[in-house]
């Protein structure tokens, strides 16, 4: 096995649901970000790791900058803010449209204000003509001069291999951060929290999987092997919880079923997987609750 001499710092930004997390998962290489079709689906800053040859790449996915609503609005913008300026190099991904969002914009202001490289990742060019492309890269070329533009599909991993070249030129000598078969630094606790969020985000009403925390209350390993998990799932009206559980119980079933699976290829161990819901009115505009959820921590 090669030695890692040098290491790379990326943070991966951009609004939300433009591919941030998918981008992360493809370059590491398996899923340690949860992906969704919804917005503001990553809350914290999760990194990942890839190892390969000499070079070890850090990279940071963030949550998507929005207009924050409320305490845990604010707490995800400040992760973003904070992230953008302590990195080697700055990602900003984008969808393929020929303008430039207020997102867009306070991203391309802080990645100025810090003097920060830059490369321009145009994503879901799986979706687009070649000559719409040409329109998207001379509208923000005419915003910033990034240090390199690369379009890619992070769906089908199309330009995926290119952009890992050009985050190698950033690439500084230095020790190794993390242990080379390391994917990610959050613990397995918190990878299995989101991968039920994940699910909840996939398959429940557009506004109840924002008001949502999970919390993992036990975790007991057997001697034969068998993992048992139970976890609660914290939501901010009574209301909500009703579509949760579902008629008889079936969403709650789909979630926990959709949720075992993932978790059982994750920790690649059987899986006995209990859930409950609790209602926690306002909790996310309050800062105890946040932090008992893993959020406002820095």
């Amino acid at each position: 096995m090669s030695k890692i001499t040098k290491t790379a710092v990326v943070s991966v930004v951009g609004r939300p649901n433009v591919g941030k997390s998918t981008l992360t998962n493809k370059l590491v290489g398996q899923k340690v970000a949860i992906v969704s079709s919804k917005p503001q689906t990553t809350r914290t800053r999760i990194t990942g790791v890839l190892s390969r040859g000499e070079t070890q790449y850090v990279l940071l996915d963030t949550p998507g900058l929005h207009k924050p609503r409320s305490r845990l609005g604010d707490y995800m913008c400040k992760v973003v803010t904070d992230t953008v300026s302590e990195v080697d190099v700055a990602v900003l991904v984008v969808e393929p449209i020929p303008n430039i969002g207020p997102a867009e914009e306070s991203l391309i202001a802080q990645i100025k204000q810090h003097h920060m490289p830059a490369i321009l990742v145009i994503n879901k060019i799986d979706t687009i003509k070649k000559e719409e492309l040409l329109a998207v890269i001379a509208t923000y070329a005419a915003a910033h001069e990034f240090d390199a533009v690369v379009p890619i599909s992070a769906r089908t991993g199309e330009g995926v291999e290119e952009l890992l070249t050009e985050i190698d030129k950033y690439a500084i000598e230095g020790p190794q951060l993390f242990p080379e078969d390391m994917v990610s630094d959050q613990p397995e606790r918190q990878l299995v929290a989101e991968i039920i969020r994940e699910k909840m985000l996939r398959l429940l009403d557009r506004e109840v999987p924002h008001g949502v925390a999970v919390g993992i209350e036990r975790w007991n390993e057997r001697e034969d092997g068998l993992v048992e998990i139970n976890a609660v799932i914290y939501c901010e009206k009574a209301s909500h919880k009703g579509i949760i559980i579902g008629k008889r119980g079936a969403m709650l079933k789909e979630i926990g079923q959709q949720a075992r699976a993932d978790i059982e290829r994750m920790l690649d161990a059987k899986v006995f997987l209990e859930l409950w819901v609790k209602v926690k009115e306002g909790w996310r505009n309050n800062q105890y609750q946040m932090r008992n959820f893993g959020y406002e921590d820095q």
